[in-house]
């Protein structure tokens, strides 16, 4: 028989008390480490995911005849789309151009109209500079004596398409497609097919650069992760220093190098190798080596971040157990590498897909990728809303690439049979 101990009236709400508190602690650490972060969550918002929605936004946004014709999108919000439009449409149209003449409303309506139809600008500034002050007899008759594209009904559902709040005709323009009368979609002409032919280049030029990236930085990550401190320490220094230098002065110095006169090309002359000088620049060769040059840090730091963890005892031990030497790299050493592989691959593929400069600087007339179009669009064609179509695409194929990459190399496909 044993005897009992009174621990106290206490005891027992004693270990939920402190299981209370203990909670209480760990909340109030996580509310400290928000506080902590909300800067920066603000900063990010405000820089970077704000201006990349707005920019997404563009790419469906539909506002400029609603901005400067709010009379007329009514009006047009009501007609059927058959005949011509009625007098109140043409009442509604004469109205908002007197309204929009003062600012640049009309002409912005006019660019926009342009994308649907070439001159749709001309004949909007014709019909405002011919407008008289009142009509003779009707709007409609007065309006259609400027100019007899507007007694024609494709005329006017040109402007009915124009005053929907969204549009798919930037999506559509980015994959060279658009919507003809019937409102089907079909191909632009063979002749102004240009972003398709450009996303394919740029997946094909991200891909190579990748590929040689990947057989570029593997052995010296894992010649820096393998060598003793010192000497790892000492070549770290050449990987880094890249980072250092401005992207536009390591672009430029390629520029330099690969011209005809330049050093490569005087070098291979001088060794015999080629006879005249070898076109380096202003083509694809020019923008994969460029490219190549500028990602391989990125590479090698992710497979050596890997390497560096990487023990070495289930390599010896593979040796000891008979395995040669180049098998026991392949089946024990490589797999341990994979997480490093699938991150550099990923990492160096994604900022390929979206740079900017190396191929502007080295690339030729035909090897434009689609960052450049994206800039002709937003700097000289002012078409903001291509141009966020176009980057819609980018953001969509890079998360796709992302999923297919946790799909192939996730946790349970990077275990060691």
């Amino acid at each position: 028989m044993t005897a009992s101990v009174d621990l106290g009236p206490g005891a027992a709400t004693r270990p939920a008390n402190e299981t209370f508190g203990y909670k209480r602690a760990q909340r109030a650490e996580a509310r400290r480490a928000f506080l902590l972060a909300v800067p920066l969550l603000v900063f990010l918002t405000l820089t970077f995911i704000l201006p990349i929605v707005s920019l997404l936004w563009r790419s469906v946004d539909n506002p400029e005849l609603r901005a400067a014709m709010p009379s007329l999108v009514i009006a047009l919000g009501e007609w059927d789309g058959r005949d011509l439009p009625g007098l109140p449409v043409f009442d509604a149209f004469a109205k908002d151009i007197a309204n929009a003449q003062g600012g640049g409303g009309l002409a912005q309506v006019g660019r926009r109209l342009n994308y649907y139809e070439p001159g749709f600008r001309s004949l909007l500034l014709k019909t405002a500079r011919n407008l008289p002050a009142a009509p003779q007899g009707d709007w409609r008759s007065t309006i259609v004596q400027i100019d007899k594209r507007w007694g024609e009904t494709e005329t006017w559902r040109l402007m009915q398409r124009a005053a929907w709040s969204t549009t798919p005709d930037y999506l559509l323009a980015a994959i060279d497609r658009k919507t003809d009368a019937n409102g089907e979609i079909v191909p632009v002409a063979p002749d102004q097919r240009v972003y398709i032919a450009a996303l394919l280049r740029t997946l094909w030029i991200s891909t190579v650069v990748t590929a040689l990236c990947l057989v570029l930085g593997y052995p010296v990550a894992y010649l820096l992760a393998n060598l003793p401190a010192p000497q790892a320490n000492l070549m770290m220094i050449f990987v880094i220093v890249p980072f250092w230098t401005s992207l536009l002065v390591r672009t430029t110095a390629w520029y330099v190098l690969l011209q005809p006169n330049g050093v490569v090309n005087s070098l291979l002359m001088s060794i015999g190798l080629t006879a005249e000088p070898v076109p380096l620049v202003f083509n694809r060769l020019g923008v994969l080596i460029g490219l190549t040059h500028i990602l391989l840090p990125f590479m090698i730091l992710a497979n050596y971040a890997v390497m560096k963890g990487i023990s070495p005892v289930y390599y010896r031990a593979a040796l000891s157990l008979g395995a040669h030497p180049v098998e026991a790299f392949r089946r024990v050493y490589v797999p341990q590498t994979l997480p490093g592989i699938g991150a550099g691959v990923f990492l160096v593929f994604v900022l390929a897909l979206g740079y900017y400069i190396t191929p502007a600087l080295l690339g030729g007339g035909g090897d434009e990728m689609i960052s450049q179009l994206i800039a002709i669009q937003m700097e000289k064609q002012l078409n903001w809303g291509l141009a966020g179509a176009l980057s819609a695409y980018l953001v969509i194929i890079t998360i796709a690439i992302y999923v297919a990459f946790s799909q192939l190399m996730g946790v349970d496909r990077l275990k060691m049979g």
